[in-house]
């Protein structure tokens, strides 16, 4: 039997942590964006009719 080369375990390790960190950011933004949208119902449904998001000045 030949044993596998180095480079491809590497290889597919570093595709798969790649891979990892890309769904860990898109689900840290995905839930960023459902608890903005959730506070503006939450407003919207309190029925107050400012709830627009105030950037603060730089």
């Amino acid at each position: 039997m030949s044993e596998p080369q180095r480079g491809d375990s590497r290889r597919g390790a570093i595709a798969g942590l790649i891979i990892a960190l890309a769904l860990l950011a898109v689900g840290i933004w995905l839930a960023h964006d459902l608890t903005a949208a959730s506070k503006m119902q939450d407003c919207l449904m309190s029925g107050r009719t400012n709830c627009n998001v105030i950037e603060p000045a730089r």
